[in-house]
């Protein structure tokens, strides 16, 4: 499975454009399966409450680019170290409707054991749901909004949606 993982080596610039970098967290469980880590966004978030996501967010100072950005951003959201990533490649940036924003996913292996802390304040529920089963179209449904396809995924009574599913999507090889 981990073969079929569509993701690059690179990323582009963005420019003047502001940035955001997440990480798309996949791991191996005790089965051999991969699964993928997504948070639900607490519904007192001032953006994207209520939502299902990536670890990740708006680049510090400090941070050492898009890589920088989404390693500190899952540490700080659920407790992953950056020595426990290791960095496979990038999927397409993705322009998000809400924000003029454009947002560089960053693919990582992490080692296991997890040990997940979700930040109270950040997470109001992790997913770690199989990346097989997020690769079954049949999961999938969609409808057309402003000449865009809108793809939806039921994760345990919650939707996946919108920007993340678009990036699931093109992880598993849904889209281009």
């Amino acid at each position: 499975m981990w073969t079929e993982i569509k993701y690059t080596d690179t990323y582009p610039e963005p420019g003047d454009r502001p940035m955001a970098a997440v990480l798309a967290p996949l791991y191996e469980d005790e089965n051999g399966e991969i699964r993928i880590v997504l948070t639900k966004r607490p519904d007192t978030m001032p953006t994207h409450a209520g939502h299902i996501a990536f670890p990740g967010g708006r680049p510090d100072p400090g941070d050492d680019g898009p890589v920088g950005t989404a390693l500190r951003e899952a540490q700080e959201e659920v407790g992953i170290e950056a020595d426990q990533v290791e960095v496979l490649g990038f999927l397409p940036p993705i322009d998000t409707v809400e924000f003029n924003l454009l947002v560089v996913p960053v693919v990582g292996r992490v080692s296991t054991p997890l040990g997940l802390i979700p930040s109270e304040r950040e997470v109001a529920k992790v997913y770690t749901p199989l990346l097989a089963d997020l690769a079954d179209p049949e999961g999938w449904w969609h409808i057309p909004w402003n000449g865009w396809q809108v793809w939806y995924f039921d994760l345990e009574g919650d939707t996946l949606w919108g920007a993340t599913a678009r990036m699931v999507r093109q992880l598993v090889g849904l889209e281009e």
